[in-house]
């Protein structure tokens, strides 16, 4: 009976000393399923505004060179590429229908003198005196009009940008010479509605080019268009460039850069961030009491290391920034440094 006694104690023991084990390792196994992490505590930031739109740059006067009709082009006097001024000859057609009508406008000068002094002392009436006027406003009319299609000048000041004819060929519709005015230049971009209240004329652009790496060029807005267009919900707006150097050339590529404002938006680190598979959504692990949870977020701009958050972290929030692959949300971790 004594035997028995102490068979039971000793198992009575060894149970106890089983329980124990089973708790200590049930402790341990929930003191390893705490992931470790590091975190950074995230603050806002004033973060400029800014927004960049490609466009191409254009001049801002453009002109077609052409005769109202067709005539055999005798000599043009400048090729692509060429400053041109105001005023000056660029082409010179057939003028032999002008030295015709010229000779008409000079007879006709003198028939009309003639009448005129037949009609001081009554040798012609009012009516005769009339059809003659008549007729010398018409011949002079159209010995202008011939003239300015005769000799081509150019409307404005620029650079000859296209030239569609030789010497001696027939003019045939289209333009003889392209000049287009290269400074200033202008660019066109289409501007998110939401901005509408903040674009006035004169705002200022950054204008970067590719033809200039590293270099920046400054324009303003000189046009905001009154209408927005009902599919993008964008509306366009036209910023001219000084252009007195004649570097910036029609055709190039450019990038416009405006700020609207600064505001005051978290920043966190991108080690904070984690993308969920099979979307586009960004997430942030926010921690808490020893637990985290699982924040989307809405990104702004990407400044050096860090991106700007819009919404889904506050200031003064925990974020994790290593250790995220082993987390989901609510789970307890620890923090390490």
């Amino acid at each position: 009976m004594k035997y028995l006694k102490t068979l039971s104690l000793v198992a009575l023991a060894m149970l106890a000393v089983s329980c124990d084990n089973k708790s200590a390792d049930k402790a341990g196994e929930a003191q390893q399923e705490k992931v470790q992490v590091k975190i950074a505590k995230v603050t806002s930031e004033s973060i400029p505004q800014t927004e960049t739109y490609t466009a191409t740059v254009e001049s801002d006067v453009k002109n077609n060179i052409a005769p109202n009709t067709p005539y055999r082009i005798e000599r043009i006097y400048v090729d692509v590429g060429d400053h041109v001024r105001k005023g000056q000859v660029l082409v010179q057609l057939d003028a032999s229908n002008l030295q015709q009508l010229k000779l008409q406008l000079e007879n006709q000068k003198v028939e009309f003198g003639r009448t005129s002094q037949l009609y001081q002392v009554g040798g012609v009436s009012k009516a005769e005196y009339d059809v003659a006027k008549m007729q010398l406003d018409v011949y002079s009319t159209q010995y202008k009009q011939l003239v300015e299609n005769t000799q081509l000048v150019a409307p404005i000041s620029g650079v000859v940008t296209a030239r569609n004819y030789d010497d001696g060929d027939m003019y045939g519709g289209n333009p003889i010479l392209t000049i287009e005015q290269t400074n200033p230049v202008k660019v066109l971009v289409n501007i998110s509605e939401t901005y509408y209240k903040q674009v006035y004329k004169g705002m200022p652009f950054d204008i970067a080019l590719d033809a200039y790496d590293g270099e920046t060029f400054y324009g303003k807005v000189t046009i905001v268009y009154p209408t927005v267009d009902q599919t993008t919900h964008t509306f366009p707006v036209e910023v001219t460039i000084s252009n007195p150097e004649q570097k910036v050339r029609p055709g190039m590529f450019a990038r416009a850069t405006v700020n609207f404002g600064d505001q005051e938006h978290v920043v966190v680190p991108d080690e904070a961030l984690v993308k969920q598979i099979g979307a586009g959504d960004r997430y942030v692990y926010v921690y808490k009491n020893g637990k985290v949870s699982y924040n989307k977020v809405e990104l702004g701009k990407h400044l050096g290391d860090k991106y700007e958050i819009l919404s889904g972290v506050q200031s003064g929030d925990d974020v994790v920034i290593a250790g995220q692959s082993r987390l989901a949300n609510g789970k307890e971790v620890e923090v390490v440094k």
